[in-house]
């Protein structure tokens, strides 16, 4: 099966895939320049702060904080 994935090759020609790929085995790939840069990815940005953010996140006062939008069962 031939997959399409999003990629981005930075100034050192260093290849970043924007999603997983899992093939099992070793597999050929090839690599289509574009010439348009690539687009912000806010997915990025927020993976990369989602560990910083968590710190503040997961303590008890923002639990307190946020309790009333909490739906009640």
């Amino acid at each position: 099966m031939i997959q399409t994935v999003e990629g981005v090759i930075d100034s050192d020609g260093i290849v970043r895939l924007l999603e997983p790929v899992i093939v099992g085995l070793p597999r050929r790939a090839l690599v289509m320049i574009l010439q348009e840069p690539p687009e912000a990815d806010s997915r990025e940005a927020a993976l990369l702060a989602e560990k910083s953010l968590a710190v503040d996140w997961n303590r008890p006062e923002e639990d307190l904080a946020w309790a009333h939008l909490q739906s009640v069962k």
